[in-house]
């Protein structure tokens, strides 16, 4: 019984050409009680292997995040396949706006203690007295009222290259950190603003949204689907868009562009340009902001030290980078100091 991923990227990439079939990028969430995480995991696992699901899932005892590409013909069986699991028989399923079949390479799901890195104490709070959900026209009615402060609940290098006119973007690094910031900033306003959050898919502003409420925060709204199903609304029902430029998202395709604007700079030259890319050394990983130019330049490198290693034999790169954690330096997501550019 296979219950783990044996095929490398490389070669699950390969059989995705061979295959020539469209597939579909898709996420979705849901909170629940799920009293065993790593047997629903295998669970899972199993019957999507099966459906040839590609992904990144997190499960919870608190629930499920996925974010996953699903062979086009077999989208009807996926969902089936969900109608047959209680709490997802209504799931939302957040479909990417632009496709590519290769924007997962892997089926890997982990069980974690929480589907969102919050650090918050759930048991202090009621996590179902969330925010009101709003649509796309309704969040638009809200952002433009004078009494409406619009957060914006996702990280540093997801806004840097798209975010909604006139919203407050935390210089954060993890969401966890932005919590804490946004209750002090604005906790004169309590009962006099409206709290407008927003986030990529949902589920950070489902959390945020429960947890300002209990810290007295009268009036909070999230905007249903977050900025995926906001495009799609924009798109098929002609709802005025007032989100500038990418919609930063954590796969293969790094980013969906949501208007033609580009409003961050590549971190090398300075040059307008909001396509994020991973540093070519593995030993770096860095993500970080390259143009066309710089990439060709540099190799598709952060810096020339990074540079100077990928021209090794691949056999001294591995043993350079043996025994190197750098995750740290990952995390900190296009904030090396030798980035010139960086926000």
């Amino acid at each position: 019984m296979q219950l783990y991923n044996k095929l490398s990227a490389e070669e699950r990439a390969q059989l995705i050409e061979q295959a020539g079939e469209d597939r579909l990028t898709l996420s979705f969430y849901q909170y629940a009680q799920i009293g065993n995480p790593q047997l629903f995991r295998d669970y899972l696992f199993l019957h999507w292997d099966r459906l040839d699901v590609l992904g990144r899932i997190y499960v919870a005892h608190e629930g499920i995040n996925a974010q996953l590409s699903v062979p086009a013909k077999r989208f009807e069986q996926f969902k089936a396949q969900l109608k047959t699991i209680t709490f997802l028989k209504e799931v939302r399923l957040n479909i990417a706006i632009e496709q590519n079949n290769k924007s997962f390479l892997k089926l890997t799901i982990k069980v974690r203690k929480k589907i969102v890195a919050d650090g918050l104490e759930d048991s202090s709070f009621d996590v179902t007295k969330k925010g009101k959900h709003v649509s796309a026209q309704e969040f638009n009615q809200l952002l433009e009222d004078e009494n409406t402060i619009c957060l914006d609940m996702r990280n540093h290098y997801e806004s840097e290259i798209g975010h909604f006119k006139n919203a407050v973007t935390p210089d954060v690094d993890t969401f966890r950190e932005s919590l804490p910031l946004i209750e002090e900033d604005f906790a004169a306003h309590k009962e006099d603003k409206n709290l407008l959050m927003y986030c990529t898919g949902g589920i950070r502003c489902e959390k945020a949204s429960a947890y300002f409420k209990h810290k007295g925060f009268k009036n909070v709204y999230q905007l249903e689907g977050g900025i995926i199903e906001y495009a799609r609304q924009v798109k098929s029902l002609g709802v005025e868009n007032k989100f500038v430029g990418k919609n930063f998202v954590f796969d293969e395709r790094r980013g969906e562009r949501i208007s033609e604007e580009v409003i961050a700079q590549c971190h090398q030259c300075g040059a307008p340009c909001d396509t994020h890319i991973n540093c070519a050394n593995e030993a770096c990983h860095l993500l970080f902001i390259q143009c066309s130019a710089c990439q060709e330049k540099m190799s598709q490198c952060c810096s020339t030290a990074c540079q100077e290693i990928i021209e090794l034999p691949l056999e001294q790169q591995k043993a350079l980078r043996k025994g190197v954690h750098n995750s740290n330096k990952i995390f900190k997501k296009g904030r090396a100091e030798f980035l010139k550019f960086k926000q």
